[in-house]
Formats: structure tokens, sequence, C-alpha cells
């Protein structure tokens, strides 16, 4: 069985009536109310969303069973969760980021690098974190310059390494 795809994060508490902000990873931010219930990651809780209204890249949201500002504020930070059969199937060159989960990272030339172990958003932009053999991890825009081929199937994505790292080049400016 697939792993659950994280589909919302609950935000701040929203006026004193129970509403939330409710952050969306999903291409209509309000399909969030069509997958039926919102389970936290570990399935220990669940939510329904009874109304969500758009508002400044977010959802204004209402969840069953939450009625007061204090109750909508212990919510803040949980990941909503939804089973992967319950999304839309993707087109062919289409794919969910929890598909790269796993997948083996490679250059251009075909050479191991590792495998993909997480894709972030810190609110610039997708980051891939791919875990080597040995050593930090790589942290590397998600990019088409970057990443210029993700094939779920084959089970691999390939990395477009950067020629020079800032600070790995031992000639520098100062010489």
């Amino acid at each position: 069985m697939a792993a659950p795809i994280c589909v919302a994060r609950i935000g701040a508490a929203h006026g004193v009536r129970g509403a939330l902000k409710l952050w969306t990873f999903t291409e209509d931010p309000l399909a969030v109310k069509a997958y039926g219930p919102l389970v936290t990651k570990d399935g220990a809780r669940q939510f329904e969303v009874t109304s969500a209204r758009e508002a400044k890249g977010h959802l204004v949201a209402t969840l069953k069973g939450v009625a007061t500002r204090e109750e909508a504020e212990r919510l803040n930070g949980i990941e909503l969760y939804v089973a992967r059969e319950k999304l839309p199937d993707t087109d062919e060159d289409e794919y969910y980021h929890a598909d790269l989960i796993g997948l083996a990272a490679v250059n251009t030339a075909n050479e191991p690098l590792g495998r993909v172990i997480a894709i972030h958003n810190f609110g610039a932009g997708d980051i891939i974190e791919i875990a080597p053999p040995s050593g930090s991890t790589l942290l590397l825009p998600f990019t088409n310059a970057v990443v210029p081929m993700v094939d779920v199937p084959g089970g691999r994505v390939v990395i477009e390494m950067p020629d020079e790292i800032e600070g790995d080049n031992p000639s520098s400016a100062d010489d």
C-alpha cells in the first residue's frame, strides 16, 4: 500500500469561530474538500473540511468539530494526508512529489549520486534532497536545469550537477 500523501497543513486560527488558515499542496486548493476525511500522518486523528474559501495564498476553512478559536489554535502546524488512491491519476509526464521518494539519483553520465529522500519547499521553490551512500545529504533546487529528467517507471531522477559549488574551488578571486 502506498504511503499517504500530504495535501495540506493547518495554519493559524482565523477569527473567533474556529476557522483556520489551511495551506494546500494541491493543484486546485479547494480539492481538499473532495477527498473526504483528511488524517494526520500517523492516522490517529481525522478532520473533515466543512467549508473553505480562497484567501491570499491559502484557504480559510472550517473543520467539523472545531468551533472556537482556541480549538483552531491547538491544530496549528498539523499536516493533513489522504490515501494515494484518492488522488487523481497523473498524466504520463506528471508525478506527485511523493512518487520520487526512494528513487535513485544519477548524474547525466548515469553515475549514482544516491537516493531521493525528500522534496522540500521553504517558500522560495522546491528543493530535492538526495542522500549519497556516504557523507552529507545534497540539497539542490528542483528546477528543470538541475533535474532535467524524472523517470518514475525507470526508478530514477537525473541530476545536472553544478560544475563548481561556491566555496569548494581552491583557486579564488583572492589569488
